[in-house]
């Protein structure tokens, strides 16, 4: 059972929340467009104008379902009346950069900073990074500002140097609940282990640095993150990553060139870049780019089935954005930076590359040319390897590290040369050519839906289960609390490629696959008024070779098809790759193209192209290179050959289900929903809950979820039941009098005399809610006959700064008063009380001056305000 004991209306939580923007999490739908479907599914029809089905995929606010009888006068109607959304861009100052230097660091250091205007409408705010005055033992550190946002972000290596055969780079980064005025919900009141939305981040940044940094670099080495200041206006994602490069780039780490990211929406049909989030809701694209001046490293997006074409236009437009600032950063390198240190990378051995192209290259295109399966080629790699090893160490002594290094170039250059002559690939394919595909629904007889995917060697179990509201998946950031009614969930166990490991929690892979795939899907889900239902997809995999995070994908959306689930269209993925012929080198003419790639393709490659989406358009894509960048028209070539591959695989799982099912399983629980006043929620409620667990114990239902504006969700399996708990909600909340009071009479009133007006009082913490605190500011009668003085201080009078979880911000100050001045009563008759007055005459001023001046908070009507406030008090009484 679920229900959140602050009753205050919907409206009122999207005024005082600015949800953090990702390019994974999706918080809001990519477009408002409405979505028709033919399927017939056993809901619950809705002849009772009172009460509809119920749901809310991607977490858009529901469209209040309201008896047209029972709505007041007074009733916020602004969502029902909503217009088309029009863009406005402001004016900005050109493309420039400026770099400036003072002895401001304490001890009287330089102080370097760079100050970037990006040019584009709708981004006035520039850039600016310093360096020089924090952090100064890291090898660099650098504070990035935009707006009143602002990260710091360090680079750090060790001394030694280790006896590794790979880059051992370690990313991390924190969003601070402190960054927003907030503290930890945790028990110790300290932030604490990575959350997801934090590691994504971390894949974001570790992605297009890897590869840029020199080969043979062997020191321990670690990018640091934090966001310190939080202004709720944009995502910081592509600022973490920006500033992670910069102090990259001005320390001795070998980093070949300077990287920058940048985000693209695409809203009201045109690309925006660096979007507000509150553009970022009327968006059909959330991208994210990084790369150098001269071509692209990294891309991160969700499209609303968006052609390939306008994908090459957006990735465009945001690779001259970080044109502009790798510019910048490549002349505050010669200000600031630090001399590389090459001088502990060892150079190749001469010699050795040329004898062991000379010896093995027959041997190694023999292996190649050899129709092997998966286990064979490996087989026959592993004794190639130990071979080559073996042999060439009686030529070059303790040098097995370097050895392997030529012998690895070997087989990557020979499978290019396979594929550019023969047109075919190591395992016989053709370049455009697709693994066979075997789909399977409906496996499993009481999950609610279930699907077997398997393309080649790689396989997936794939199961979707439908439950209602209380099933979301809450994640709690620094702009609040923020719920998902769809989400999807990866595991790669070891023993999907014969491997024994760890298992537990999951892994920073699965948690990037799994976002990946879930993305794919969220276009393609019903819309709040088509299904009522919170949908969980989770994957299994259960073989791999290559690409199981598409797999995922095809598996998941077949699964959801077999639950029932009315998606607008399948969804399917593919992975593609590039083969070079010099891996250190950008994309050129010569690359070569390879579609559904293997894991061997995948790890002697130079690139990992992940496209999801329907016949349409695309839905997701994922882009990691190895090389030092991709052309545009390199990614062009490989968007329309994935293109061909996508559909491909879409008429394989048409054989296995070509439509979603039309009746949902006997397994899934069926909802209605109703609404009630607000005055009415303490009485489904009851004291402590007592009414609302009697409900469900004497009705058999699953769940009674109650929403804090009144809308009532009844799920369980029997519909006669349901229909009986339905009507005695409505009989409990018809009876006289509010508050669950029954026939007890009126609630006693305050019946002291009056506080004065202006007067300050301390007030006694009652109640905290999203939208204020309430306070008893005089006592009641001593044998409690009349209770206290009790008044409402609303979230915008709690403080001179803007409060944006006031929950969060009231138990961070870990006290149970507070100082406020009564400023009268409301047209209500409740009493209105303000801290943010107190503060005030005590000369406590906000950062007005400190910055871009910020938009006024949202307030409420006095009206409203005394709605809220009658409902919680109810629900509080009881």
């Amino acid at each position: 059972m679920r229900f959140s004991t602050s009753a205050v209306a919907a409206t009122l939580l999207a005024a005082l929340s600015a949800p953090q923007c990702s390019a994974f999490l999706a918080p809001q739908p990519l477009s408002k467009r409405k979505q028709s479907h033919q399927h017939q599914h056993h809901f619950l029809p809705a002849t009772n104008a009172k009460w509809q089905l119920l749901s809310t995929v991607s977490g858009e606010a529901p469209a209040p379902a309201v008896d047209a009888k029972e709505e007041s006068e007074d009733a916020v109607t602004s969502d029902e009346e909503s217009t088309e959304y029009k863009l406005v861009l402001e004016d900005v100052p050109p493309a420039s950069y400026e770099i400036t230097s003072s002895p401001t660091a304490p001890g009287g250091g330089d102080v370097h900073t760079l100050t970037i205007n990006l040019g584009a409408p709708g981004h006035p705010d520039p850039i600016v990074i310093e360096t020089g005055k924090i952090g100064r033992q890291a090898s660099a550190a650098v504070t990035l500002t935009r707006g009143e946002s602002v990260l710091y972000a360090t680079a750090s290596r060790d001394k030694d140097v280790r006896d590794l055969n790979f880059l051992p780079l370690s990313v991390e980064h924190q969003e601070r609940f402190s960054s927003a005025g907030l503290t930890s919900g945790a028990f110790n009141k300290r932030d604490g282990r990575p959350a997801e939305h934090e590691i994504l981040v971390c894949r974001l940044i570790d992605r297009p640095l890897r590869p840029l940094i020199a080969e043979g670099w062997r020191h321990e080495t670690q990018l640091l993150s934090w966001i310190l200041s939080y202004d709720g206006v944009r995502t910081c994602d592509p600022l973490a990553i920006t500033a992670s490069a910069t102090a990259l780039w001005l320390s001795d780490v070998p980093l070949i060139k300077p990287v920058a990211a940048a985000m693209v929406g695409y809203i009201d049909g045109q690309l925006v870049l660096n979007p507000t989030l509150e553009q970022m809701e009327h968006s059909r694209l959330n991208l994210i780019v990084a790369g150098t001046e001269d071509a692209v490293l990294m891309i991160e997006g969700a499209a609303d089935f968006l052609p390939e074409d306008l994908m090459i236009e957006a990735v465009t437009f945001g690779h001259n954005a970080i044109k502009t600032q790798c510019e910048a950063l490549e002349e505050l390198g010669k200000v600031a930076g630090k001399e590389k240190k090459y001088d502990t990378i060892n150079p190749p051995i001469e010699g050795l590359q040329e004898m062991v192209d000379e010896k093995y290259t027959a041997q190694l295109d023999e292996i190649y040319s050899s129709d092997f399966s998966k286990e064979d080629l490996s087989s026959a790699t592993s004794q190639f390897s130990e071979t080559v090893v073996t042999e060439m160490e009686e030529f070059f002594p303790e040098e097995k590290a370097a050895i392997k290094d030529a012998m690895k170039d070997l087989l990557c250059r020979r499978m290019f040369v396979k594929a550019k002559t023969e047109g075919t690939r190591i395992d016989g394919r053709k370049l455009d050519e697709v693994r066979v595909i075997d789909a399977e629904a409906g496996l499993f007889p009481r999950v609610h839906g279930s699907a077997l995917f398997t393309r080649g060697q790689t396989q997936v179990v794939a199961t979707a289960t439908l439950g209602d509201r209380g099933m979301r998946q809450k994640i709690d950031r620094i702009s609040g609390m923020e719920q998902k009614r769809f989400y999807l969930q990866y595991t790669f166990p070891p023993s999907c490629v014969g491997e024994t490991g760890r298992v537990g929690a999951p892994g920073r892979r699965e948690v990037g696959h799994g976002n990946l795939a879930e993305r794919a899907l969220i276009p393609a889900l019903p819309t709040e008024e088509e299904f009522p239902y919170t949908i969980r997809v989770e994957s299994l995999v259960t073989e791999s070779n290559g690409s199981s995070s598409m797999a995922s994908v095809c598996g998941g959306c077949l699964a959801l098809m077999d639950a029932g689930v009315p998606i607008s269209s399948p969804i399917a993925g593919i992975a593609m790759g590039m083969l070079l012929g010099d891996k250190g080198a950008v994309s050129d003419e010569n690359a070569v193209i390879v579609s559904d790639i293997t894991g061997t393709e995948d790890g002697l490659g130079t690139m990992d192209f992940k496209v999801a989406g329907n016949k349409e358009g695309i839905t997701t894509f994922q882009l990691d290179i190895k090389c030092e960048g991709l052309t545009l028209d390199t990614m062009e070539k490989a968007l329309e050959q994935a293109k061909a591959g996508r559909m491909h695989i879409l008429g394989e799982m048409e054989k296995a289900l070509g439509e979603a099912r039309g009746e949902l399983p006997s397994t899934v629980p069926k909802v209605i929903k109703l609404k009630i006043s607000e005055d009415s929620i303490g009485k489904v409620i009851g004291p402590g809950g007592k009414q609302i667990r009697a409900l469900i114990e004497d009705f058999e239902l699953t769940n009674i979820n109650v929403e804090e504006n009144g809308e009532i969700q009844v799920s369980g399996f029997d519909m006669k039941k349901m229909e009986e708990a339905k009507e005695m909600i409505t009989l409990l909340t018809s009876q006289m009098g509010g508050g669950g009071r029954g026939n007890r009479g009126p609630k006693p009133e305050y019946a002291g005399p009056e506080p004065e007006v202006g007067a300050v009082y301390t007030g006694k913490i009652t109640g905290i809610h999203n939208f204020g605190v309430f306070l008893e500011i005089l006592p009641g009668a001593e044998d409690g006959s009349t209770p206290g003085c009790e008044g409402l201080c609303h979230v915008s009078e709690l403080h001179v700064e803007r409060v944006r979880n006031c929950e969060g911000f009231v138990r961070s100050m870990n006290t149970e008063t507070l100082e406020v001045v009564y400023q009268g009563k409301n047209n209500k008759g409740k009493y209105q009380l303000s801290r943010k007055a107190f503060l005030e005459q005590k000369g406590v001023k906000g950062r007005g001056n400190s910055g871009p001046p910020r938009a006024a908070p949202q307030e409420m009507s006095d009206d409203e305000v005394s709605v809220i406030s009658q409902a919680i008090e109810n629900a509080i009484t009881e």
